[in-house]
Formats: structure tokens, C-alpha cells, sequence
């Protein structure tokens, strides 16, 4: 999975996070590096559907939260992406 919309809400799935632990984690978790131009790029546009939301903690780094709006699409995401999985395992020849 290379898409950083859902990289990002996948790592934001279990806690908040600053983009540097989110490109950390999301290397971890998915083998891919996101680059700063993709991260903070998705970061934006995440926000701007609402689907994250800064949380002010006055440090340097800023931290984000997933929203329930942003649990709700990446819920339904991953279940498009079993379906689809499953319809490709069904295809593959044994």
C-alpha cells in the first residue's frame, strides 16, 4: 500500500502523532518511505476533509489526531481493500 492518505490515517489509527513519527511508523509498518513533500502534503488535505485535526500542545512538533470522520473512511477503505483482496485470491489459479 503506497497511498498516503491512508498510510497516514493508519498510523494516526492508534495514537497521535508529528509527521516525523508518522513517516517512522509508516516505514515500519508498511516498508514504504513517505517523503516530507507526500506526508505533509496528505497531512493537508487530510485536514481540510476533516479527517484529522492538529492537537495544540504548544510544542515545536505538531502532533495530529484522526477524527471520527477519518476512522469512519479509513473503516471503509479497509473493507473495500478485503473484498478486493478476496476477489484476487479468488481469480489467482492455485
Amino acid at each position: 500500500m503506497t497511498d498516503p492518505t491512508l498510510l497516514v490515517l493508519t498510523s494516526l489509527a492508534d495514537g497521535d502523532k508529528h509527521g516525523y513519527a508518522m513517516m517512522l511508523d509508516i516505514e515500519q509498518f508498511a516498508g514504504t518511505k513517505l517523503g516530507a513533500g507526500s506526508l505533509y502534503g496528505a497531512i493537508t488535505r487530510l485536514e481540510k476533509c476533516g479527517w484529522i485535526r492538529p492537537v495544540g500542545t504548544g510544542e515545536r512538533r505538531q502532533p495530529y489526531a484522526i477524527t471520527g470522520a477519518g476512522r469512519a473512511y479509513l473503516e471503509r477503505e479497509v473493507a473495500d481493500l478485503g473484498r478486493l483482496a478476496r476477489t484476487v485470491a479468488e481469480r489467482l489459479p492455485a
